[in-house]
């Protein structure tokens, strides 16, 4: 019978509340094993539509996430470690508001860069490891 890892927040006192979805560190116990998400973009409808508006892409990246994760037996609570690479400061508070949907009370470590993305048209990308 496998257990299920720990996973505890690491948050020293000596830094800034940590807001939003993330904790400054995680320590992982008992992981039998650890999954790394590729970076998802937003293609996948069956089109192959990347849509216009950032939430929507958002929305589509994290479903893409989340769709690696299950293939793998895990889910959003199983996340350590997310990083997302927006190709703008403007989309921070869109992106901080569907990620909270995603994660609800969950929070791995996050790192956020703003950054030129590979296509034009990719407003974003997500990359994550987890545990199980």
């Amino acid at each position: 019978m496998r257990t299920e890892p720990t996973i505890t927040p690491l948050n020293p006192a000596i830094l800034p509340a940590a807001t939003g979805n993330y904790t400054h560190g995680v320590e992982v116990t008992g992981a039998g094993r650890m999954v790394f998400v590729s970076g998802q973009v937003p293609w996948g409808d069956d089109q192959g539509r990347i849509p216009d508006d950032f939430e929507d892409q958002c929305r589509m990246v994290w479903r893409n996430v989340l769709a690696v994760l299950a293939e793998a037996g895990l889910g959003v609570r199983n996340l350590v470690k997310v990083t997302t690479y927006l190709s703008g400061r403007q989309y921070r508070a869109a992106n901080s508001k569907i990620r909270e949907e995603v994660l609800g009370d969950h929070a791995p470590a996050l790192t956020i860069i703003i950054c030129d993305i590979y296509a034009e048209e990719w407003l974003l990308e997500i990359e994550a490891i987890a545990v199980g």
